[in-house]
């Protein structure tokens, strides 16, 4: 244990890139509107004098957004980032970063030259040695302090246009549980109780899977550099099919508490983890924003659910269906969409019909109801670590379906979806910044791949994995029981030989009598009519 107090201590000391930046969360800087740090390669102002970027002017897209949200100027989310910075890092070649310190996704290397693609793997076909790793580093990020970048806590009116800056430190992990807070919050119109419900930047329409795509490369790309492994990957829970929450273990995410079926057992190490930003209608009442303090711990009662909303995991043929649809989104492009492949995925179509605004949740949102806990509760989502395995698989199929349909990313819907959906809109709350469009394409232009999508004979070197690792560890005894096995048939042979030479073939010892002994009488052919044998067929009694 003291061996890995004092890694954690020194991975403290590794910088993570998430956002908002910690040196633009200033007076200075919220004044100015200019979010342009230094790189630390050469103190310039976005790795400018290196040529890793540039201090450049924000261009947000006008185009008209649909009638689902009718306000302007009221949400700090409308126009991002326009509200707090109108300048940015815009990085060049494979650079990345809101000061241009990183590689984009799929690039490694000191000139972020080094293109390498990353598999992600069913955790479940994962060694035990993958799944300790795993989850020691899911607990080091939740324990970790980001250095680099603190979260808001109050609205920019609030923070008097940038006169009294509201920010909180938070963990790693939970810098990405407030940034799907924050995403999918419903907006402050101002007042207790005055808020605005029908808006989700993240959810309920196109931008959904580029921006959960997007998420989770950042999410996974901050556990590299926290941890040092470059080799890491999100793993994916393929729960098609399942009978039930087959992860919910100590060796991975947590099994039932004995004591409260609500809580985690206190063998898994996240029983002591506490959640933030859950309690969306506290905050609603309240007209506020969650100010990112412990909320109490970490809940999930996987299958104690409302049935009369979902019945069960979804099926292989449930998801099947969603890849049969054409359509990437339909009509109004919210959860009203009919025969729409985003929206029977996030699971407001029927995933039977695809119809939408679905009384029943299917697949993506299907699985976050069965959780029963934290998981439920679209805000606070994100405290269970379930949640990056879960949207890892939901990742999957929409890769399954860009693969299939092969559209171009100039597809993707540049006007008239819900705000801050269409294609050139840029991902709230992003530093660096992103467009849904640019990540309606392959993974494997992003880097990575999904081991279940590989060639046969990938898949089956990856699925054998565990039982490898099972064998490696028992062959030795079966190397010792062989051997024994081996020394005791030979003892038993000479012993049987010395008995025969010393007493001259007693008559238990004849071969012939023995023979006789088991030989079977001799019937009739062994062809027989069908009279005698129909009884013998594989059929039914019926």
């Amino acid at each position: 244990m003291w061996q890995l107090a004092i890694i954690s201590f020194v991975l403290c000391l590794v910088p993570s890139y998430q956002q908002f930046p910690r040196l633009c969360a200033t007076r200075e800087v919220l004044r100015t509107k200019e979010c342009c740090p230094s790189w630390g390669g050469d103190g310039s102002p976005c790795g400018a004098t290196s040529g890793r970027g540039s201090c450049e002017g924000v261009e947000v897209p006008d185009r008209p957004h649909g009638p689902q949200y009718p306000f302007s100027g009221l949400d700090d989310r409308e126009k991002w980032p326009l509200v707090f910075f109108n300048r940015t890092c815009q990085c060049a070649g494979n650079f990345m970063g809101f000061n241009c310190a990183d590689c984009k996704f799929g690039y490694f290397g000191v000139d972020c030259n080094e293109r390498r693609e990353s598999v992600r793997r069913n955790i479940l076909h994962l060694s035990r040695a993958e799944k300790t790793r795993f989850v020691s580093y899911l607990n080091l990020v939740k324990q970790t302090v980001s250095r680099d970048y603190v979260v808001v806590t109050g609205t920019y009116q609030e923070m008097e246009n940038g006169s009294n800056p509201m920010f909180a430190d938070v963990s790693v992990y939970d810098v990405f549980v407030w940034m799907h807070y924050y995403v999918s919050r419903n907006a402050l119109l101002g007042g207790p109780g005055n808020v605005w419900t029908d808006v989700d930047f993240a959810h309920w329409a196109p931008g959904f899977l580029p921006w959960h795509r997007v998420y989770l490369l950042h999410w996974e790309h901050e556990i590299r550099k926290l941890t040092g492994d470059m080799s890491f990957t999100i793993p994916y829970w393929d729960w098609r099919d399942a009978q039930g929450c087959d992860v919910c273990t100590d060796e991975l995410m947590g099994d039932r508490s004995p004591h409260d079926p609500s809580l985690l057992s206190p063998g898994s190490v996240f029983s002591s983890w506490t959640v933030l930003c859950s309690r969306a209608e506290d905050y609603n009442n309240r007209g506020v924003l969650c100010n990112a303090e412990e909320e109490g711990p970490l809940r999930r009662n996987p299958g104690n659910h409302n049935r009369n909303v979902v019945e069960r995991i979804p099926t292989s043929a449930e998801v099947e269906f969603a890849l049969s649809l054409t359509d990437y989104d339909t009509g109004a492009m919210d959860r009203s969409a009919n025969m729409s492949f985003r929206n029977t995925l996030e699971g407001f179509g029927d995933s039977q019909t695809g119809i939408g605004n679905s009384p029943r949740r299917g697949l993506h949102a299907a699985l976050h109801v069965f959780m029963n806990g934290s998981m439920s509760s679209v805000q606070g989502s994100a405290n269970d670590p379930i949640f990056f395995l879960h949207h890892a698989f939901v990742d999957s199929i929409y890769e399954q379906w860009l693969r299939r349909y092969r559209p171009s990313p100039s597809d993707f819907p540049d006007s008239d979806a819900p705000i801050g959906h269409n294609g050139d809109a840029h991902m709230v709350p992003f530093l660096p910044l992103h467009r849904h469009r640019d990540f309606f394409i392959s993974s494997k232009d992003l880097g990575y791949e999904y081991s279940y999508l590989l060639d046969y004979n990938q898949r089956l070197a990856e699925s054998m994995g565990p039982f490898l690792e099972v064998l490696q560890d028992v062959w030795p005894w079966l190397l010792v029981a062989g051997v024994c096995g081996g020394i005791l048939a030979v003892s038993i042979a000479a012993a049987v030989l010395t008995a025969k030479r010393r007493y001259g073939g007693p008559s238990w010892l004849s071969v012939r009598k023995w023979r006789n002994v088991f030989a079977l009488p001799e019937r009739e052919l062994l062809i027989r009519g069908s009279e005698e044998t129909k009884h013998h067929n594989y059929q039914t009694a019926i």
